[in-house]
């Protein structure tokens, strides 16, 4: 496995200044082809809602009538301070999303391997205040639009979620590939679920750091196929990993070595539900970080569209 971080590596592939990583894999032409997987018009999210106050520290402020505010006759605009019908609520939130709850999107800065980040850029580059200098979630200002593949191993496995600890290989990827009548290539974000999701739906039980999911196994075939962008329905890595000195080695290679973008969380019961029914396991799938400046992600919603 420790191997990967040179086999697998994307270093300088599109250039010593690269920021994206896998998703130079989402050409035009591939955009386009995610526009043609739209063939019945329906739009499902592939998020958990955020919920409140578990997940995120809201302080609300409501004003029934906003001329009533304090400090409304200070503002310089006499509309504000003389309309009486009109008033508004607002927000201050805060959130941590990078962990095993929250649907979000992992950017290469997030992780590094012996202190180096992807691109052999050094960790260096990401400060305190103002974040990171290199490879984060502003490299994808402009969206990740590309067509979408869910492979349901848990369905290919005829049970109704994988248990803990249980990770998925290769072999369970191209038989779910087969059963659906549907193919990886160039540009895909892969989505795979083990059915925590429905776990989750149906007890509200959230892991603790035991999980099903990807195995390091996974990785050159998704080196092979040229995937853009890998999501799961758990936090992406198999959990024990099944090597004893390496925690994570999935997010390791993928965004140190690779540059591969990761959704983690996702819920993809709707997901699947969609796709059994319409017998269409491929989508235009949609997902747009928000530009926070030097953030290593970001909360996200993917959409799929069949």
């Amino acid at each position: 496995m420790l191997g990967y971080f040179n086999t697998l590596s994307n270093w300088g592939r599109w250039g010593d200044d690269d920021e994206l990583g896998t998703l130079n894999h989402i050409t035009d032409d591939v955009r386009l082809a995610a526009a043609r997987a739209v063939r019945h018009g329906r739009s499902v999210s592939c998020a958990w809602e955020v919920a409140v106050p578990e997940d995120m520290e809201r302080s609300t402020t409501t004003c029934p009538c906003a001329a009533d505010m304090p400090g409304a006759e200070n503002i310089p605009a006499p509309g504000f301070r003389n309309d009486r019908r009109w008033g508004f609520s607002s927000e201050r939130l805060g959130v941590t999303f990078h962990g095993n709850t929250l649907t979000h999107i992992d950017s290469p800065c997030h992780i590094y391997w012996d202190g180096t980040m992807y691109n052999g850029r050094s960790h260096s580059l990401v400060d305190a205040a103002t974040g990171s200098a290199w490879a984060s979630v502003t490299a994808a200002a402009n969206g990740i639009i590309t067509r979408g593949v869910l492979l349901d191993i848990a369905s290919v496995r005829d049970v109704p979620w994988l248990e803990p600890g249980q990770g998925v290989f290769p072999d369970d990827l191209e038989e779910a590939e087969r059963r659906q009548g549907v193919r990886v290539r160039s540009g895909d974000a892969v989505l795979l679920r083990t059915g925590y999701g429905r776990v989750r739906h149906e007890t509200g039980a959230v892991s603790g750091f035991t999980q099903a999911g990807w195995h390091a196994s996974c990785l050159p075939w998704l080196h092979e196929r040229q995937v853009a962008l890998i999501g799961a329905d758990t936090p992406q890595d198999v959990q024990p990993s099944g090597y004893e000195d390496v925690l994570m080695p999935v997010h390791a290679v993928s965004l140190v070595a690779m540059g591969l973008w990761m959704l983690d969380n996702c819920d993809l019961e709707a997901c699947a539900t969609t796709a059994a029914e319409l017998g269409q396991w491929d989508f235009h799938l949609a997902v747009a970080p928000v530009r926070f400046a030097g953030t290593s992600g970001s909360p996200v919603n993917p959409i799929a569209t069949f």
